[in-house]
């Protein structure tokens, strides 16, 4: 559960605290008003800290008007929000309820006269003073203040204007747009804390299509969680500021697009004409409500805390490739913090002069693996000395170049501090990394991302932090005799159109340990997977998860009857596998045929089984994709003759794979 404070929001520099307002208010039960407080301790250094009755701080409000202090409301933890909605303003309301219920609530709580507020807009700050509120219209009936203050961003902005602006609104103001004038006596801390609340939920969690949006459950559980969450989550720091940017960008296109929405359907509930032009209108709406729709799944992926990161973001990188020198020499990258001669010796036998015949090699010193890394060129080699090395930025590696530990994973450490989006972010043709421990500390994205080209990484630990590796659309990536583990998401993240062989590896204590993305998009092929030999164990969800759309399940019925296909699966096995791994290759293969009986299944151990499974999800997703590319294919007219699963590549092999003790299980699937 989130932590951290929200920060203040200003009005505007400087002021002195004003005179003390009465009124007499109605006593609240206690749990109530354990509810909506603050906690003692999310205290702030304000003078009036310390004076009895009242929990709350005050707040100076910025700018060069003396007005007087408010309360201060801002920095609510996020379990003073989610309590407040939760037992007492939403319950378990429909979005089309919840102005009633949030009435009802004010009701209760809301001085309905006899205190004073500070009316904040985007332009102008006046004093006014609450004379009564209608609840139901969620709005307070107000008079200026006596003496008049008002501060405004323009200088034409008179009492006359403030006076005529008043009246068009029939002075009547929305709460959300009050700030409560601080009273120290405590009468007031509800109603400050009240329209807290409705301000916060009107400016971040309600949207203005929730009314249209009914399903079996209830508003609080179907979007004020997820959005107060992700609002939380952003304020702490535990969101990529590239899908911070994408919500916004989503939000503000979603808008747009039901804005334009209500008018079109507004002119064509006023249009009664069967004419053409109204039936260009319902076309246009039609493609509207699709676009609306996409960008509501779009935003709810965002804000589901779990999809969040199951789904990410399609982040690009920019780092551009520097090719080969201009003169075409290849350098020898060191790195140590200290250069004894002992270690150089070293170093000159092991790695710079390995034969008699060894060319002439320029090589360059680096305290600093960062520094080594952003020097580098095509085809350059960089070798760390053993030492612990922190680093502040992220590896942007671009070009095909050679990582390599001298020594083993745990005498070359490299920790990375600071929040970054990313530890190492790999774009290269051909990448190779070795020997070699990364520490992750703080992060918000994953230690690995392979964004395209081939990276190779070989005897090496990962301690992550959030998610493990990722391996995105059209990447390679192997990994071989390395140990993976911490992940807060899936140690091993693998995307569509990707390919990903993993071989004698460990991959533990994570959320999930591999998660493979199977969208069934039309654009992207499955992903293209070789798992032998490694050892999935202790983590905390399933070993193996495969994510797959509700389509899948859908189609499942039209597989059964195309065992043909099946048949043709054939899996490679490594040429260094003993007859047993053999006979349970073959038995995998048959399972994933359909051709074993129960009795039979029954007796392959958790081990067997556990590849089976993968095997046999994997089989069906590639036959449902080849079945929809068949039938786009035929409704262009255009049939095609080779239907043979092998075609696709989908993956190499699956076997040997040892299971043990994670959460769930070895293999699972995630609908959505």
């Amino acid at each position: 559960m989130a932590e951290g404070l929200l920060t203040g929001v200003g009005l505007g520099p400087e002021a002195m605290a004003s005179e003390r307002t009465v009124s007499v208010a109605e006593e609240v039960p206690a749990s109530l008003e354990k509810g909506l407080f603050q906690d003692e301790d999310s205290s702030s250094n304000c003078s009036y800290h310390d004076k009895p009755g009242t929990s709350l701080q005050s707040f100076i409000p910025e700018g060069k008007t003396l007005f007087p202090e408010i309360f201060q409301t801002s920095q609510l933890l996020f379990y003073e929000r989610f309590r407040a909605y939760q037992d007492y303003i939403l319950a378990d309301c429909k979005a089309s309820e919840v102005r009633e219920f949030t009435a009802e609530f004010l009701e209760k709580v809301l001085e309905p006269s006899g205190w004073r507020a500070i009316w904040h807009t985007n332009v102008f700050e006046v004093l006014v003073e609450i004379t009564d509120v209608d609840f139901s219209a969620l709005k307070a009936v107000v008079r200026l203040a006596e003496p008049y203050v008002c501060e405004s961003e323009v200088n034409t902005f008179t009492l006359e204007c403030v006076k005529e602006l008043l009246d068009l609104k029939e002075c009547r103001l929305p709460l959300q747009e009050l700030w409560v004038v601080f009273d120290d006596s405590g009468v007031f801390d509800q109603t400050a804390l009240a329209i807290e609340h409705v301000r916060f939920f009107y400016q971040h969690i309600w949207r203005s299509w929730d009314e249209e949006e009914e399903d079996e459950y209830d508003y609080f559980v179907r979007c004020v969680e997820p959005r107060l969450r992700l609002h939380y989550d952003i304020l702490e720091d535990r969101v990529p500021s590239g899908l911070i940017t994408d919500y916004h960008n989503l939000l503000s296109q979603c808008e747009e697009s039901y804005r334009k929405f209500l008018n079109l359907r507004s002119s064509l509930s006023n249009c009664n004409s069967d004419s053409e032009q109204e039936n260009i209108s319902m076309v246009e709406g039609l493609k509207l409500y699709s676009e609306i729709e996409q960008l509501k799944q779009k935003l709810k992926l965002i804000e589901n805390p779990l999809l969040r990161y199951v789904f990410g973001y399609q982040k690009n990188s920019n780092i551009q490739a520097k090719g080969a020198r201009p003169n075409g020499q290849k350098v020898t990258h060191v790195v140590s913090s200290t250069m004894m001669t002992g270690l150089l010796r070293s170093l000159l036998r092991d790695k710079l002069c390995e034969g008699p015949w060894k060319d002439e090699m320029e090589i360059q010193f680096h305290s600093d693996p960062l520094a080594a890394i952003n020097a580098c060129y095509e085809g350059d080699t960089v070798i760390i000395c053993p030492g612990h090395y922190v680093v502040h930025g992220t590896f942007s590696i671009a070009d095909s170049i050679e990582l390599e530990g001298y020594g083993l994973p745990d005498d070359i450490v490299i920790e990375k501090r600071g929040k970054g989006d990313t530890f190492v972010d790999c774009t290269g043709v051909d990448i190779k990394i070795s020997c070699i421990k990364f520490v992750q500390h703080d992060a918000v994205e994953g230690i690995l991302i392979i964004h395209h080209g081939k990276t190779t990484l070989e005897n090496c630990v990962l301690q992550c932090e959030t998610t493990g590796v990722t391996v995105r659309t059209s990447a390679e990536f192997l990994m071989k005799n390395s140990d993976l583990y911490g992940a807060k998401g899936a140690g091993i993240e693998i995307y569509p159109g990707s390919k990903c062989s993993l071989i004698d590896n460990g991959i533990h204590h994570c959320k999930e340990g591999i998660l493979i993305k199977d969208f069934l998009d039309e654009h992207y092929d499955i992903p293209r997977i070789s798992m032998v030999n490694n050892i999935i164990h202790n983590n905390e969800g399933y070993g193996v998860v495969l994510v797959k759309p509700t389509i899948f399940s859908d189609l499942q019925e039209n597989i059964q009857d195309e065992t043909e296909e099946n048949k043709a699966l054939k899996l490679q096995a490594s040429g260094e596998a003993d007859a047993t791994e053999r006979v349970d290759l073959e038995e995998l293969i048959e399972c994933a045929a359909g051709k074993m009986e129960l009795p039979a299944r029954a007796d392959l151990s958790e081990q067997a089984q556990g590849n089976c499974e993968i095997v046999n999800e994997l089989v069906a997703a590639s036959t449902q994709k080849g079945q929809m590319k068949k039938k786009r294919l035929s409704d262009l007219g255009i049939t095609q003759a080779d239907d043979n699963l092998m075609s696709q590549e989908m993956f190499v092999a699956i076997v040997g794979n040892q299971f043990k003790w994670n959460g769930k299980g070895s293999f699972g699937t995630f609908l959505f």
